[in-house]
């Protein structure tokens, strides 16, 4: 079933294809449809389990994710993007089968926003599970095999929030645990200059992990603004006595 929010106008609509989870979305989540300033609908894939989603059998959920992509270009949407960064591996293969642009993952950002950095500098990413996100995944966002990656701690709460659905999230500490990761990601790797964030649940702690590490954060939400700049480009009016042609 599609669930339809945020609909106040004809503006075009953002299709999201939603993990199966039982876990709290808090605004600034991809998954509340709270955290958009325009249209979006979203649809649950049923069985896509943060597990089976981030592990290896990840393929055998294509034929679900397309049936529910269809099913939102049926309701009209103009774009379509999911609620995990994972499903990059999908994103050759799901924007192939799909008749509207399709976004699944935050790791788009890494080429352009590498090519914003000088050269002695690389993008970073702070993921969900570094044990978890493969060459497979960064091939798939167009990204290089050897980005460098820092995850969740998996004794962190955050961690084991997403992985076993819990009913209640800490946000406090889910902050933490994201700071965290940032910082071991650049005490590893130094010449980190900007990070693309993966996880479509940390949004809510852009703001914190930038005042902490002082780099340029992107993450799931700026992408998807980016994304649906494209579905409506700004209008502008004329100014009086501006040549009209």
């Amino acid at each position: 079933m599609v669930k339809t929010t945020h609909l106040a106008d004809s503006s075009p609509v953002l299709g999201i294809l939603v993990l199966d989870t039982g876990f709290p979305r808090i605004v600034g989540d991809v998954g509340n449809s709270e955290s958009f300033s325009f249209p979006v609908l979203m649809k649950t894939v049923v069985g896509a389990t943060p597990t089976k989603v981030t592990g290896r059998d990840v393929d055998e959920l294509l034929e679900s994710f397309a049936s529910g992509a269809q099913a939102l270009v049926d309701a009209g949407v103009a774009g379509i993007t999911t609620t995990c960064g994972f499903l990059a591996v999908l994103q050759p293969q799901l924007a192939g089968l799909c008749s509207v642009p399709f976004a699944a993952s935050s790791l788009l950002q890494v080429p352009s926003v590498q090519a914003t950095l000088p050269a002695d500098k690389r993008v970073g990413v702070i993921t969900f599970s570094a044990k978890l996100l493969t060459e497979a995944h960064l091939r798939g966002a167009g990204a290089p095999a050897d980005t460098p990656l820092e995850g969740l701690s998996e004794q962190s709460s955050f961690y084991r929030m997403i992985i076993e659905g819990a009913q209640t999230i800490d946000a406090a500490q889910a902050e933490r645990d994201v700071i965290d990761a940032g910082t071991r990601l650049l005490r590893r790797h130094p010449e980190v200059g900007a990070i693309v964030v993966e996880c479509a649940n940390m949004p809510p702690y852009s703001a914190a992990l930038r005042e902490s590490l002082k780099l340029p954060i992107y993450d799931p939400l700026s992408f998807l603004n980016w994304f649906y700049a494209s579905l409506q480009p700004a209008r502008f009016g004329r100014e009086p006595g501006a040549n009209q042609r």
